[in-house]
């Protein structure tokens, strides 16, 4: 793995740091109904004041298109920030000009900031030089602490760390390092368990992970069009089956690779996709022509936790069945218990991502018990894809 500087490497008593986090939370009436972004950064912002530094946050909020829009106002979410740090949070009504260095200039040692939505202006999303420049005039130096926006060559997000000493904060770290376990120097065999609706929004994320895990559970949607790419009829279930060559050029390259492929050998049908309609559990050879596949059946989740039993890593990016509704998420809450059992036994790094993973995972009961659970979305699914992260390349030392 590329070295990266963290905050062990410099020395922040007395400067100002210019903090890019992600704050991008959700409001509803003016109030933050889930606060798990803000408490991922909280360890970052503490250390910083603690040691002394004078923290400006930078953030973004929603997508108001380059310019100021008093519904995605990041004022609301500066209240929400004191009360997880317990401590006090300022606000700046810009990022740069003189609201910004005003507020700045007022700040002691220690003291927490929060600017205003970065996306208020549109050098923001378009990286521009100008821009950068203007940021950087209110910090001595950057640090990232937002890898779930690592993705996004922004202003923020990448600009500043060629124009200001860079560090990766205590969440890119801690985020960096799992996802080398998980991918970039795993202990073997590696399992990858990828599921969701389409195969059309992971054909890059197959590719890339039949080159690097041992076995691959493909389920959800996305088994479908597996399935029917061997000539099974899966009935009304969703299925691409449009995309029938590019999955059996996806099982021919794992094949290449040495990586088992696993798919389901029965599966759960419904007539009707509602909670608790009536259901049976059918070999994926004998699928009713009225029915769907909702779910994969109890054979195959033996064999899903039979290769977690055997993994020394897992990576998890996607659920195996229509988990939000019962009793179509049993497969999913099973290997989701095995998985997290194998990491407390000490057996298994288990590094999982996505949203719907992650609400699979708390709706299991056991996203604590993960090695590591990402919630960075788009740049996760990035990294799982093997592609650069421009946030995370200009950190590297």
């Amino acid at each position: 793995m590329p070295s990266f500087r963290t905050l062990d490497d410099v020395d922040v008593a007395g400067k100002r740091v210019l903090l890019r986090v992600d704050l991008n939370v959700p409001v509803k009436d003016g109030k933050v109904t889930d606060a798990t972004r803000i408490e991922r950064v909280a360890p970052t912002i503490t250390e910083l004041s603690d040691k002394g530094a004078k923290v400006v946050m930078l953030a973004h909020f929603g997508r108001p298109k380059g310019k100021p829009d008093p519904e995605q106002s990041l004022k609301p979410i500066a209240a929400a920030t004191q009360a997880v740090l317990g401590r006090h949070v300022g606000f700046a009504a810009d990022c740069i000009g003189d609201a910004a260095a005003k507020a700045v200039g007022a700040m002691k040692d220690g003291d927490i900031l929060l600017l205003e939505n970065t996306r208020f202006h549109a050098g923001e999303e378009g990286n521009d030089a100008g821009f950068v420049k203007a940021l950087a005039e209110n910090g001595d130096l950057y640090v990232n602490d937002a890898f779930s926006a690592a993705h996004r060559a922004h202003a923020s997000t990448e600009g500043l760390a060629h124009v200001l000493p860079a560090y990766a904060g205590r969440t890119m770290q801690e985020e960096l390092q799992a996802l080398e376990k998980g991918l970039g120097n795993p202990q073997r065999p590696v399992v990858a368990i990828v599921g969701g609706a389409k195969v059309s929004t992971k054909i890059d994320l197959l590719q890339n992970l039949v080159k690097k895990v041992d076995a691959l559970v493909i389920g959800g949607g996305m088994a479908n069009t597996f399935l029917a790419a061997q000539g099974l009829d899966v009935g009304k279930s969703l299925c691409e089956h449009d995309l029938a060559g590019t999955a059996r050029e996806i099982m021919a390259a794992a094949k290449a690779a040495g990586c088992e492929i696993v798919l389901p050998t029965d599966a759960v049908v419904a007539r009707k996709f509602e909670a608790n309609a009536d259901n049976e559990t059918v070999p994926v050879t004998a699928v009713p022509a009225d029915a769907m596949i909702l779910d994969v059946g109890p054979d195959t989740v033996k064999a899903v936790t039979a290769w977690i039993d055997r993994a020394a890593t897992l990576v998890w990016n996607g659920p195996l069945g229509a988990f939000e509704i019962a009793p179509f998420d049993r497969a999913t809450v099973a290997a989701a218990r095995e998985a997290a059992a194998q990491t407390k036994a000490g057996r298994l790094v288990s590094v999982a991502g996505g949203g719907d993973t992650v609400s699979a995972l708390n709706q299991a009961g056991v996203a604590d018990d993960f090695t590591y659970v990402s919630t960075a979305g788009g740049a996760f699914l990035e990294w799982m894809e093997g592609k650069d992260l421009p946030g995370v390349t200009a950190l590297q030392a």
